[in-house]
């Protein structure tokens, strides 16, 4: 009997979880049980075990000793190891998609960048994170580097729920003009500009963090 029903169900599950927990749908220290997501899902705990344990291996939940899972709470010094790690990642995924940027892609970044100004008008935390991340990856697709993206993405992972809570308290007023600037230096084809742009967007960030 083919068992690819079961792939396909383990894969949805895992990237719905994965989607949630990367953009701050899941708080820090959420506990889950294997149960629990399987009455969820309305699936067997099988394909939820097979879900949770590629989570756990990139490091988005942690597991005890006894099965116990949770979404990783983490402190200040975990959050700015992980945006020095962007600090290194990122430019290097824009200065590669920098020859493949064409005006439809600008104009996509654009539309993109409105919903986070909404989101920050909003207050709206997780919908906040979701927009950011569609910002720089929707860029750095165009990267082509497959390889460097996925390790981003296990960034972006780790970080979503802390990243939550964090902006929960410091959304309001935060400035989106980093984003302006990284659309600026696209338009006139600006490497420097564009590294420079991005780094300061992180950096942003790390002085939420730190503040």
């Amino acid at each position: 009997m083919s068992n690819e029903p079961s792939t396909s169900i383990h894969e949805t599950i895992y990237r719905t979880l994965r989607h949630r927990i990367m953009h701050g749908e899941i708080g820090p220290g959420q506990i889950f049980t294997i149960r629990g997501l399987a009455a969820e899902f309305l699936v067997s705990m099988t394909p939820i075990r097979d879900a949770t344990r590629r989570l756990v291996a990139e490091g988005a939940l942690t597991m005890s000793i006894s099965g116990r899972i949770n979404s990783p709470e983490l402190n200040s010094e975990r959050i700015e190891e992980l945006l020095s790690i962007r600090s290194l990642l990122e430019p290097e995924l824009a200065t590669r998609a920098i020859p493949r940027v064409h005006p439809a892609l600008v104009e996509r970044l654009i539309m993109i960048n409105a919903l986070n100004d909404e989101m920050i008008a909003k207050e709206n935390s997780a919908g906040y994170i979701k927009s950011d991340i569609e910002f720089h990856k929707t860029l750095y697709l165009r990267a082509q580097s497959p390889a460097i993206l996925a390790l981003l993405e296990t960034v972006w992972l780790q970080s979503g729920p802390t990243l939550k809570v964090l902006f929960d308290k410091k959304l309001r007023g935060h400035s989106n003009h980093n984003h302006r600037a990284i659309l600026s230096a696209l338009k006139n084809g600006s490497k420097n500009d564009l590294v420079s742009a991005i780094q300061a967007d992180i950096s942003s960030g790390l002085g939420m963090v730190l503040k």
